[in-house]
């Protein structure tokens, strides 16, 4: 297993320094997530080839690698103008992580629930143009379903992501989405298998409590999802279960720390759940 640190609320540190800050917080490996200067949320990426070179002298100079390049497209919006430009950067994030040297990429469906037959559609129509280019060039996909997207539930998830029928896609769990994926965290990952190739950890309430008045949104009906990405601890994911479910269905992938609440205190909140990953894992794993 790979302990990975999204380093999303480090995103401030610049992009040449960061391999030595997260090597100085514990960590080996990186899920290189979205950040402005380098694979930007929804448009084009803006490294060249000269930044990628620099960043990967940066990487092997503090003895740190990727294990894995998060992009973030609307490559199944229901907009075609908005899903072939999706498509054109999802291409060049697969260039830059070609040259990164990087065999991995996770992301989300990335649609619209309330338009969910026709996100799914234009789903598989941005698969028939990238999965033979994952496939040549031997990069694996992994997928998970998100709230506010055309697939929240985890075992509609694996699902889909079982129907590409491909041995390079596979399914990502997010612990801190547990309680839109349906709550039961240990029936998900069972019913993945060997699927499951990549987990995110970091902890959430359960926004279902309390006759779902946990938390009261306004105006009375909306739609908006409320989940958090907390410190392991702070929540109520079952990390027990959640760790022994892993060891009962022998995984060995990515596990990435994705906490988000605490920039802040950000080394804090890495080094503590470094701390508290690696405990659960001597705990179930020996």
């Amino acid at each position: 297993m790979k302990i990975a640190l999204d380093p999303y609320m480090l995103r401030k540190v610049p992009l040449l320094d960061l391999p030595r800050t997260v090597a100085n917080l514990g960590y080996h490996h990186i899920e290189l997530s979205p950040r402005d200067d380098f694979l930007p949320f929804f448009v084009h990426p803006r490294a060249d080839s000269a930044t990628v070179k620099a960043f990967k002298r940066s990487l092997a100079a503090a003895e740190v690698e990727i294990a894995s390049v998060l992009p973030l497209y609307k490559w199944s919006g229901p907009d075609e103008d908005e899903r072939q430009a999706a498509v054109r950067y999802w291409k060049r994030a697969i260039e830059i992580t070609i040259d990164l040297g990087v065999p991995v990429m996770n992301s989300e469906f990335n649609g619209r629930p309330e338009a969910a037959h026709a996100s799914e559609a234009q789903f598989w129509r941005s698969l028939e143009e990238l999965l033979p280019i994952f496939d040549r060039e031997g990069i694996r996909l992994v997928l998970e379903p998100h709230p506010d997207d055309f697939v929240e539930d985890g075992i509609a998830g694996i699902n889909l992501v079982r129907g590409i029928n491909s041995d390079l896609v596979s399914f990502l769990y997010c612990a801190p989405h547990t309680f839109h994926q349906g709550g039961d965290l240990a029936a998900i990952m069972r019913h993945a298998g060997p699927l499951l190739t990549q987990v995110h950890l970091a902890d959430s309430f359960d926004h279902r409590g309390s006759s779902g008045l946990r938390y009261i949104v306004n105006p009375p009906g909306s739609a908006a999802r409320v989940h958090q990405h907390l410190d392991i601890g702070q929540g109520e994911v079952d990390w027990d279960l959640f760790f022994r479910t892993l060891h009962e269905v022998e995984f060995d992938g990515i596990a990435t720390v994705c906490v988000f609440a605490w920039e802040e205190r950000a080394e804090e909140s890495c080094r503590h759940n470094l701390a508290q990953v690696t405990q659960y894992v001597q705990k179930h794993f020996g």
